[in-house]
């Protein structure tokens, strides 16, 4: 026997159940099907069992509602939770079983489980008497299975294993019973049977005696009608998701034929599977729209006979609404409410520490304590069972019983108030059960008025604050455990005010604004400003360009810069103390130009003219002035204002004809609108529309020909643009003929990107003058010709080479060369030019020229030249070669030892002479160089305003200069002088005070 005794304590707080549990089950055990086998000696079942809980849980076993006592030496043990059965007996153990697992907190009781042993016993019998019967008729051979436990299966033996009998339309075993029916016997039946059990859970087997089975040989059984062997039940439970098979079998003669339906016309679904063959109507998972009335009818050439049997839905209880844990003060009601889901509909009974409660606090499943006391502590369980099952579901009752306590909820210490404002000051102490709330102002008891009142829930609330309603204020709490206090001061603030007006501001796009939020308030307390625009909370920062806050120490106005349409809308400037709050809004009213058009589209086209309309998009408060037009085809760069009728779209002009389009080309088009404050965004484009075609109105331009090979005319063109050619199948017409004959022949060139025609024929003379036009025409026709030109056919290249060729040369590194030209044109060739060889390059002339200067020569070098004529047609024959030497370089030494000396207006130079090398031109004198500058040149990069020069004998090193008076500033070069070539060699500079020097050497 087993005594649990529970003390029971007034807790003073909830912590000390931070450390207690009650049990809960993490393990429970669930129902055994033992198979029972012969010559087994470990027979031991195990159910487990495990619950957490502190203190830790004990366990005790039910079987059928009865303790199970485990004693030392008997069947049953626990070890922990586990009951553990050995050497099982099924006459004594099986049943239904139940843990229970309890602790200072209570008893809970966990699910039953069953448990059922599986066994399969021999048949008895060990002969048969034989079953006679004629051909034609039915039979029933009957198995007669042993004494089991546990799921069958049957099968049957026809003579000798392994020969079994095969299920058809005329052969049947029944899964329920064991018998083997055979509807119309022949006489090939004629044997022994022999029926076989299996126990699937065993999984052993049992074969009964043979049956043997005698023809009888006083004739043939006749032919009628289908008798059933084989039915089901008038009525057939079948729980919730599981699978039900209905057998149906007739015997007759001839074979009948099986055949299911169901009574109220429904169809089968899918899942449904008719095996008409076995006789079998099986329905997996079965739910609530498959209960009815089911029919199986059998039926041959001599009758027919049916069978009906009612599958009913019924499902096990499943909880939809479970007790929670609750924890409750004394002298409260309890209200516990559980539901579950079954068919037919459950009942419901409550257990406390797994016993049964008394009836009278239960109705259906809401359980009701009135008056909790410490007693009614611990473990409750609602039951909710059907006769197809139950279910349990747990909850924990606590009953508290505390002192009052105000150290987790003490008064604040200074609670402030606005003048004239109301003020609630909460007083929230932890006691069980409730008791009195009393309050005082410093040592005097509170009064309460019409302005102070006590609340139920014990605060204070004072309405209409003033300034004598200052000072400390105290809660006091009582209840038969004992008394607390706590204590607050309550600080009386000036109220906070909005001094800036509400209104309403118009701004354009682009303005910027301020709008004001200046506030008077008690000195004392801290503001904070926060503004909404719509609704939503603005956040200032980096990532916000648009609104910055102006705070100041009793203003914080908004700046919006740069505003545009989209921040339009009503603006609210809230500020909060830690007393009141306060807001005011402004409505912004943004002008700016016009949103885009809406519905754009075309409504007609002609050949050169579109039709569109449109719709007015938004004015954004202002009104729209006029509209604009906007074209785009494939061949146009971007978006291209058009030509409109009427030429000026005002306001309200919502359609207008586009013309001056090009025929047969693809527009799009778009609508710009247009108010005071600008232009706005352009409306959606249109739908594609193409022109219509027309005859071609364009003629290429700069039409031109001439050159190509012997016997070739060759007209050029430039080809007309695609938008141009107004239809499709666009393509060229060339004409041309001789000067001077009477008719044109003509040419058709069908590619539009064309540019060039050339007519070959032997007759065509050399350089011969033809008169030209090219035309345009596509699928609608011919258009316009080009204006008539003259061109010439192909010329002959020249035949002969230009005479007296000579060439001198003019210094180190030029030459120049001379010739007799040709005849500049006959009427077979021209001379476009003259080309010079020599061994590096080719130098081709222009025109008539009879003469070429050649330059970037090298000194003292000979170079071989000659000359030929060219033309379109090629290039004639060279002339003769002839040599030519550059001269010399001149002298590469620079000029030193340059000395100067000044005397009023006089300058004197002196140099050292320069002595030519040998492979040089002799020096043949000096020649000075004086320019008048407007500023000091440093290596000579001054501009010039004036120069002259002087040049000297080859043997002279001085010069003297002198009427420099009035000059502001002079420049002296100094060069040799060589021949007709100047070189800078020297670079020198000097500056005076009214002049300065630069010396160079020139040769």
């Amino acid at each position: 026997v087993y005594i649990f005794v529970w003390k029971l304590c007034v807790f003073s707080t909830f912590d000390i159940y931070a450390v207690l549990l009650r049990p809960v089950f993490t393990k429970q055990p669930g129902s055994v099907v033992f198979p029972l086998k012969s010559g087994e000696d470990q027979r031991e079942v195990v159910f487990s069992c495990e619950a957490q809980g502190h203190p830790s849980p004990i366990y005790r076993w039910k079987l059928n509602d009865s303790f199970i006592l485990p004693r030392p030496g008997s069947r049953y043990s626990l070890m922990g939770g586990n009951l553990h059965i050995t050497h099982l007996n099924k006459d004594e153990d099986v049943g239904i079983y139940q843990c229970l697992a309890s602790n200072s907190f209570g008893t809970v009781v966990s699910r039953e489980s069953s448990l059922h042993i599986a066994y399969l016993e021999n048949f008895k019998t060990q002969r048969r008497t034989p079953v006679r019967v004629r051909e034609g008729q039915g039979v029933v051979l009957l198995c007669g299975p042993p004494s089991h436990s546990g799921e069958l299966t049957f099968t049957w033996i026809f003579n000798q294993y392994p020969s079994f009998v095969t299920q058809d339309t005329r052969r049947f075993v029944s899964q329920k019973t064991g018998n083997l029916y055979i509807a119309k016997v022949e006489p090939s039946d004629v044997g022994n049977y022999t029926c076989v059990v299996t126990n699937t859970v065993t999984k052993t087997s049992v074969q009964g005696p043979p049956t043997p089975l005698i023809l009888r040989v006083d004739g043939v059984m006749g032919e009628y009608e289908p008798k059933i062997e084989v039915q089901f039940p008038d009525v057939v439970p079948v729980a919730k998701s599981s699978t039900v098979k209905l057998e149906c079998f007739a015997l007759g003669n001839p074979v009948p034929t099986i055949s299911w339906r169901r009574v109220d016309g429904e169809t089968f679904g899918r899942k449904v599977d008719v095996n008409k063959a076995s006789g079998v109507l099986e329905i997996p998972y079965f739910q609530q729209e498959d209960a009815g009335v089911y029919e199986c009818t059998a039926e041959n050439s001599r009758g027919r006979n049916s069978v009906q049997g009612k599958l009913s839905f019924y499902a096990s209880p499943h909880l939809t609404e479970k007790p929670q844990d609750v924890q409750m003060t004394i002298d409260e009601t309890l209200v516990w409410e559980c539901k579950a889901s079954a068919k037919p509909k459950p009942s419901y009974r409550w257990l406390k520490n797994g016993e049964p409660l008394d009836p009278m606090e239960v109705n259906g499943g809401v359980l009701t304590i009135s008056s909790l006391n410490l007693a009614d502590i611990g473990m409750y369980q609602c039951v909710a069972e059907n006769k197809h099952g139950r279910v349990f579901t747990n909850a924990e009752l606590r009953v508290i019983a505390i002192a009052p306590d105000f150290s987790q909820n003490l008064l604040k210490a200074q609670t402030l108030a606005r003048l004239g404002g109301d003020i609630l000051i909460e007083c929230k102490p932890r006691m069980s059960p409730r008791g009195v709330i009393s309050w005082r102002k410093g040592k005097e008891a509170l009064r309460e008025s019409h302005r102070v009142t006590v609340l139920e829930t014990g605060s204070l609330r004072i309405a209409n604050v003033t300034k004598m309603d200052g000072g400390l204020y105290t809660c006091v709490a009582r209840n038969q455990f004992g008394v607390a206090s706590s204590a607050g001061s309550l600080l009386v603030k000036e109220p906070t005010s909005i001094t800036s007006p509400a209104g309403h501001l118009d701004v354009t796009v682009g303005e910027s604004i301020v709008l004001p939020c200046q506030v008077s308030h008690d000195a004392t307390l801290e503001l904070k400003f926060t503004w909404f625009f719509n609704e939503q909370l603005i956040h200032f920062g980096i990532e916000n360009v648009c609104f910055f806050l102006c705070l100041q120490r009793s203003a914080g106005d908004i700046m919006i810069r740069n505003i545009q349409l989209r921040h339009a809308g009503k603006y609210t400037c809230a500020v909060q103390t830690k007393v009141d709050s306060v807001s005011i809004a402004t409505d912004v009213v943004v002008r700016g130009p016009p949103g885009p058009p809406v519905h754009c589209k075309v409504t007609e086209v002609t050949q050169t003219t579109a039709s569109l309309s449109w719709g007015p998009g938004l004015d954004n408060h202002s009104p729209i002035l006029s509209y604009a037009i906007q074209a785009r085809s494939p061949f146009s760069l971007g978006w291209q204002a058009v030509t409109t009728v009427p030429e000026r779209l005002g306001g309200k002009q919502l359609s207008a004809k586009v013309t001056e389009l090009n025929p047969w080309v693809e527009y799009e088009f778009r609508v710009l609108a247009t108010n005071s404050i600008g232009t706005g965004e352009p409306s959606t484009a249109s739908k594609r529309a193409r022109t219509k075609d027309t005859l071609p109105r364009v003629t290429p331009a700069r039409v031109s020909g001439g050159g190509g090979g012997r016997s070739e005319l060759v007209i050029t063109w430039e080809p007309v643009p695609e938008e141009m050619q107004s239809g499709p199948g666009f393509g060229y017409v060339v004409a041309f003929r001789p000067l001077g004959a009477p008719g044109w022949m003509q040419a058709a060139v069908t590619s539009p990107e064309s540019s060039r025609y050339v007519f070959k024929n032997e007759s065509i003379p050399p350089f011969s003058p033809y008169q030209v036009k090219v035309g345009v025409y596509n699928n609608k026709g011919e258009g316009p010709f080009s204006p008539v030109i003259t061109i010439y056919s192909a010329e002959e290249e020249p035949s002969r080479a230009p005479g007296r060729l000579r060439a001198r040369s003019l210094s180190a590194s030029e030459v120049e060369v001379t010739w007799k030209p040709l005849a500049w044109s006959n009427n077979r060739r021209r001379i476009l030019g003259y080309e010079k060889l020599d061994m590096a390059r080719v130098v081709r002339t222009v025109g008539n020229r009879t003469s070429i200067l050649v330059r970037d020569l090298d000194g003292s070098s000979t170079y071989s030249l000659c000359l030929r004529a060219y033309n379109s047609a090629g290039v004639g024959p060279l002339s003769n070669i002839v040599n030519v030497t550059t001269k010399k370089p001149p002298p590469s030494q620079a000029i030193s030892k340059i000395m100067w000396n000044t005397s009023d207006s006089k300058v004197i130079l002196k140099w050292d002479q320069v002595h030519a090398l040998e492979n040089e031109s002799e020096v043949t004198g000096y020649k000075v160089r004086v320019r008048i500058c407007q500023c000091i040149l440093l290596c000579g990069s001054s501009r010039e305003s004036n120069s002259f020069g002087v040049v000297f004998g080859n043997l002279g090193h001085c010069c003297f200069l002198w009427d420099l008076i009035g000059k502001t500033m002079l420049l002296f070069h100094a060069a040799q002088k060589a021949t007709r070539t100047e070189q800078n060699v020297n670079l020198f500079s000097l500056q005076l005070t009214k002049y300065s020097l630069l010396l160079k050497e020139f040769n």
